[in-house]
């Protein structure tokens, strides 16, 4: 079955099966919608005390129920550097010839990720993969306070993002649509990566209303914008995992397979 799974995502039509779904999840008719939150709500058991807005009535879509904001006390900053989503903690690891550890017996080019040499002030630096559930708040947050350079959208695949793909597909978060966020903080540079799946496979930047059309790189000069700790990076319309890459060696407070929250510490 696994192999048949893996076989299906290089076949199908990854980007019009996306939207074709998001056609269905974009829609504003009430009873639609509130069916469909209702079922996801049934398979996947929401936690709707953390939600802002608590029932399926008070969205105008599947996609705002989706990437609903929480409660304003839902998730506490509490470390200096913290997680920037809800998810569960896939893999962590240092550094080494400039590749970053996917899944047990694949790696891949940290350049290639982000489209862009790696700077050697990241030589011995840091990584630290975060895989998003359907069921968990799907919002991305900045780690860290710091200025913001450069943001680069890099238009891919739409391979699924969960463990059994990721130990699978070679290079699939080098395969995959992805956001590319490059900061500078007080404790040293660091990027924030957001990559996009299958299904809706949306990513929304913060400065966007929309999420982008997976048709053409984007380079965004970003002019040092003054970003906060917990302030909003982007959503996902489903899917997916963002990695944290720093160019400060972390002691990582948190192991593989845990399940974290946004705000927590992750490192000592």
């Amino acid at each position: 079955m696994t192999r048949l799974f893996i076989l299906l995502q290089y076949v199908i039509p990854q980007h019009g099966l996306s939207r074709c779904i998001g056609y269905f999840a974009r829609s504003e008719i009430p009873w639609l919608k509130n069916f469909l939150i209702k079922q996801f709500d049934a398979i996947y058991k929401i936690d709707w005390a953390a939600a802002d807005r608590k029932a399926p009535q008070q969205y105008v879509s599947f996609n705002d129920f989706f990437t609903r904001a929480l409660a304003a006390d839902a998730r506490p900053l509490t470390g200096h550097i913290v997680s920037p989503a809800d998810g569960l903690v896939s893999v962590t690891g240092q550094i080494k010839h400039q590749r970053a550890i996917q899944a047990k017996g694949h790696d891949y080019s940290i350049p290639q990720l982000l489209g862009e040499p790696l700077p050697e002030s990241f030589n011995n630096g840091s990584f630290l993969t975060i895989y998003l559930a359907p069921s968990d708040y799907h919002r991305v947050h900045f780690p860290q306070s710091g200025t913001l350079q450069t943001a680069r959208y890099i238009p891919g695949a739409l391979f699924s993002v969960n463990q059994t793909t990721a130990m699978q597909v070679p290079g699939l978060f080098t395969r995959n649509e992805r956001l590319v966020l490059h900061l500078t903080s007080a404790e040293g540079d660091y990027y924030l990566v957001l990559i996009g799946a299958m299904i809706v496979a949306g990513i929304q930047p913060f400065w966007e209303t929309q999420p982008f059309q997976a048709q053409h790189p984007i380079d965004k000069p970003m002019q040092g914008l003054m970003v906060d700790q917990g302030q909003e990076a982007g959503r996902f319309l489903l899917g997916s995992t963002a990695i944290l890459i720093t160019a400060q060696p972390q002691q990582w407070c948190v192991s593989p397979d845990s399940t974290i929250k946004m705000g927590q510490a992750l490192a000592n």
